[in-house]
């Protein structure tokens, strides 16, 4: 177990955080060597009704789902029904003779997009602003939403099929950008697996890693437990939310037309960790082998090259880190903003679930809460800190 110290120190920068209204409630757990040495939970799931958040509690991982979606295209990359050079187009026709947005105005792609452009965000491919490219993927996504809950919801390849469409941000593979590479990975593994995206994670990943609360929605038995998302309303308070947010429905209550391989799942915190010890084990757990040890040495790698590690470190946060096959990986110590280890990996998720996988110090860190606009918190570095800092390196 950690230190008595260090776990007071864990829950006095919980306790000030939920004090100063910026979260209603948190759990948080720590394997080392295997073994839990921590497992902290506080706060509530549902303030209006009281309900604390528990072990079991429910969250909505938005892009803390991108490493499962690499996982997935791991498992057909070794199995050799993909390559990482085929285009997209081979998949997802709606990728042909692609356009790219250059100085206001459209020109050619001079390549095609291929999966290993996607898996590294070099694709192109962007979430929104105010760029071409940027309105006409917020235009796509916005109708996604409005046929959310309607009679003719669109599915996973359809509205895939449809992103190809948009103008990309940059050439293919000169630059990176955040976006909805991952999306579209989910269409590529539902073509190629010849299974929905959904169904295929299940049989492939969850039962065999016995992640029973894991999916992109939860039957009634198991609504109960999902914790309410929460908003900062601008005065520093929290109120609910309860809006629709990239194809995803947020009360999770049917099974989804659209499947989002960059923000659709939900999981428990145990349930996350029985993928993150699946890759810090290298690739099995249980007995049950998912990934070969090399696929799992390549995912856990970055990727850029040095042009395209250009843009990735105009995002402040992760300096000290390189990016691929959907996650941040830790690369020089002493730029980081956070204590860590080289080849430490991990990403995060919009409403805040975390998680890094620290392997030279064979440590998983999980921390999960639910507030919009959250991604990698500053309370989530705070704890992080306290506990990689408990270890001799």
């Amino acid at each position: 177990m950690l230190d008595q110290t260090v776990i007071n120190q864990v829950k006095k920068a919980i306790k000030n955080s939920m004090d100063k209204n910026d979260i209603a409630g948190v759990n948080v757990l720590v394997i080392k060597e295997g073994k839990e040495v921590l497992y902290y939970e506080d706060g509530l799931a549902d303030r209006e009704a009281g309900l604390p958040i528990k072990r079991n509690s429910i969250f909505r991982l938005y892009s803390m789902s991108k490493p499962i979606t690499a996982t997935a295209v791991m498992l057909l990359l070794e199995r050799g029904e993909i390559d990482l050079f085929e285009p997209v187009s081979r998949f997802l026709p709606g990728f042909k003779n692609q356009m790219v947005e250059k100085s206001g105005s459209l020109v050619p792609a001079e390549r095609e997009v291929v999966i290993k452009d996607l898996l590294s965000m070099t694709s192109g491919l962007v979430y929104g602003g105010f760029n071409r490219a940027g309105r006409e993927t917020e235009t796509l996504f916005q109708e996604i939403d409005n046929r959310l809950l309607g009679d003719t919801p669109m599915g996973t390849v359809e509205a895939m099929n449809r992103l190809g469409q948009c103008a990309l941000a940059f050439q293919p593979g000169s630059s990176w950008q955040y976006g909805t590479s991952a999306d579209v990975l989910g269409a590529v593994v539902e073509v190629v697996s010849g299974k929905r995206f959904g169904e295929f994670l299940k049989e492939e990943l969850f039962e065999p890693l016995a992640m029973a609360d894991t999916g992109f929605w939860l039957p009634a038995e198991k609504r109960d437990r999902l914790v309410k998302t929460y908003a900062d309303n601008g005065k520093g308070e929290l109120v609910p939310y309860t809006g629709n947010h990239l194809g995803i429905n947020n009360r999770m209550d049917r099974n989804p037309a659209f499947e989002s391989g960059g923000a659709g799942l939900v999981s428990t915190i145990d349930d996350s960790a029985r993928f993150a010890r699946m890759l810090m084990n290298e690739g099995s757990l249980d007995g049950v082998r998912i990934l070969r040890p090399k696929t799992v040495k390549f995912l856990a790698s970055g990727t850029l090259s040095a042009e395209q590690q250009k843009s990735f470190e105009l995002w402040f946060t992760l300096c000290g880190h390189s990016y691929g096959n959907l996650m941040r990986v830790m690369t020089d110590c002493s730029r980081a903003g956070i204590l860590g280890s080289p080849g430490e990996y991990g990403w995060d998720g919009w409403l805040g679930a975390y998680f890094c996988n620290c392997p030279n110090d064979d440590v998983t860190y999980l921390f999960m809460i639910q507030k919009t606009d959250s991604g990698t918190t500053s309370l989530a570095r705070k704890l992080r800190n306290i506990i990689l800092s408990s270890w001799q390196t």
